[in-house]
């Protein structure tokens, strides 16, 4: 029996493929996999929704030295000095990047928006899958309400027939858990095993609600984007005395994924129709931080933007330190990736392994014709 080839070695043969993929997409035009991309989540999918929300409390990004290497060098918005995982999985999927934010056009009469086509992201960074975590922000719950707004002005438009059918060809992608996760920590840095259990059930409990609200106005194809070890984040790590990862961030993130993946599996098993992919952004960072160099990166602990220890102090503003070789830093900020980090990700989850997205990939998802 031929030996299984390692995480690190299937990334790189998968980055490969995808070049070529990207490429090839690049190239097309109105060639889309599926009609349309639905996007829900929090910073990690958020492509400028919060700009638009009043208060000084609200997580914005929409200031350098935020995408710098984003088209035109401007900030969007996006917690990334680019691209986020959204943008490129969006890419593989044939579109030009997200789809735009939700309060960008939620006033505008957009004719492919409102016919069913490009879809719409309606993340927002710090939201929950919880109401109570963030503040001044979207939580998850309010972001599936816009897409309902969204689903009948699309009815009305083409008809509730057109619009079932172009529902269930679409991809609705789901990226959150982690701001809820840090909510607790931040209650109880030290809970016991029952608690974190306990905590988590609840918030899968939710989660797994939200989706079957998105199957009840016609979702049937939903990639869902589980939690990374968020305790190895600069942030986090700036915050242990030895700068090492905490371990209980990690610990809540295991359980948070298995909770997920057993639940979409209890989804696919009773809802007629639906599809799922559950990607693993774990299993992609967990990969980086085992084998950097293999992967092209140089620096998996060190933010490239920001302050203080592991540059984990603060985000990255203006006045931040900003580092030259931003393609070989795992993190941009002090929680989020790089561009060049999510580019290998959504190359991963899209074109990957069971490892990195079960039970199918997110290709073979949006490929799906029943």
């Amino acid at each position: 029996m031929a030996a299984v080839p390692p995480p690190a070695l299937l990334l790189v043969v998968v980055v490969a493929a995808a070049v070529c993929v990207l490429a090839a997409e690049a190239a097309r035009s109105g060639n889309n996999k599926v009609p349309a991309l639905y996007v829900f989540g929090d910073s990690t999918a958020d492509v400028g929704n919060n700009n638009y929300l009043p208060g000084s409390a609200v997580p914005r990004a929409n200031f350098p030295h935020n995408g710098v290497d984003f088209p035109t060098s401007r900030p969007t918005g996006r917690f990334s000095n680019g691209y986020n995982g959204i943008d490129f999985l969006a890419l593989n999927m044939g579109f030009k990047r997200s789809p735009p934010p939700f309060l960008a056009v939620a006033n505008k009469t957009n004719k492919q928006i409102v016919s069913g086509f490009i879809g719409v992201n309606f993340a927002s960074a710090g939201s929950g899958i919880l109401d109570t975590t963030g503040s001044s922000i979207i939580p998850l719950s309010k972001q599936v309400e816009q897409f309902t707004t969204v689903q009948g002005n699309i009815s009305a438009r083409i008809g509730k027939g057109a619009a079932n059918t172009v529902m269930s060809r679409s991809l609705f992608l789901v990226s959150t858990g982690g701001n809820d996760l840090f909510a607790f920590f931040s209650r109880n840095s030290t809970p016991t095993a029952a608690e974190g259990k306990r905590f988590v059930a609840n918030l899968v409990a939710l989660l797994q609600n939200h989706v079957k609200e998105l199957y009840v106005v016609g979702a049937r194809k939903v990639a869902v984007i589980d939690v990374p070890p968020i305790g190895c984040c600069p942030y986090p790590r700036s915050m242990h005395p030895l700068g090492a990862c905490i371990d209980v961030l990690n610990e809540l993130a295991r359980g948070f994924n298995k909770g997920v993946k057993d639940a979409m599996r209890g989804l696919g098993a009773s809802m007629p129709g639906l599809k799922y992919s559950v990607g693993s952004s774990h299993a992609v960072v967990q990969s980086i931080m085992k084998h950097p160099q293999k992967l092209g990166f140089k620096e998996v602990t060190t933010a490239c933007c920001g302050s203080g220890k592991f540059n984990g102090a603060s985000g990255c503003t203006p006045n931040a330190t900003l580092c030259d070789n931003r393609h070989e830093y795992l993190f941009w900020d002090l929680l989020h990736p790089t561009h060049a980090t999510s580019k290998l990700a959504a190359a991963a989850i899209y074109n990957g392994s069971l490892h990195f997205a079960a039970p199918i990939n997110f290709r073979q998802l949006a490929e799906d014709q029943y």
